[in-house]
């Protein structure tokens, strides 16, 4: 069986993450488990384990690593920073924290969509969506968008 490994490096600080990196854990759990049940049947195993930081690795603080690559390289993703109010409740001190723009947003935390688009492309697999004919994908079947 082929194998994907992914690593999430976030924040620890005595069992506590921020808010951003709880939700970036929260996306990669729930996406492993949906790439899991598509791609085992292809004989493709995801996956993935945590790296827990502290306070003097916040820059590397909320990245997912593809099989040692960073998700940055994999997709068109800028990488940047800004104010982050739960690391800075949680060090005590002012904290600016990772965030990244996808497709032309700014996330705090990175979004599923942005996971299972690096762990396919990582693959080679090229994720597919259809619309059956007449059907706008709404659910009006009017073929037009509403």
């Amino acid at each position: 069986m082929k194998t994907l490994k992914i690593e999430w490096q976030h924040l620890d600080v005595a069992g506590d993450t921020c808010n951003r990196c709880y939700d970036t854990g929260e996306n990669l759990n729930q996406e492993v488990k949906r790439l899991n049940r598509a791609l085992q049947p292809q004989g493709i195993e995801v996956e993935w384990f945590e790296t827990k930081l502290d306070d003097t690795q916040i820059p590397q603080s909320n990245v997912i690593l593809f099989n040692g690559i960073p998700i940055e390289e994999i997709l068109k993703i800028e990488v940047s920073e800004n104010y982050c109010d739960s690391c800075t409740v949680l060090l005590g001190n002012k904290t600016y924290c990772r965030t990244i723009t996808f497709e032309g947003n700014e996330y705090e935390d990175i979004p599923a969509k942005a996971i299972r688009q690096a762990a396919l492309k990582v693959l080679g697999i090229v994720e597919t969506t259809t619309v059956p004919a007449g059907n706008s994908g709404c659910g009006c079947n009017s073929g037009d968008c509403c």
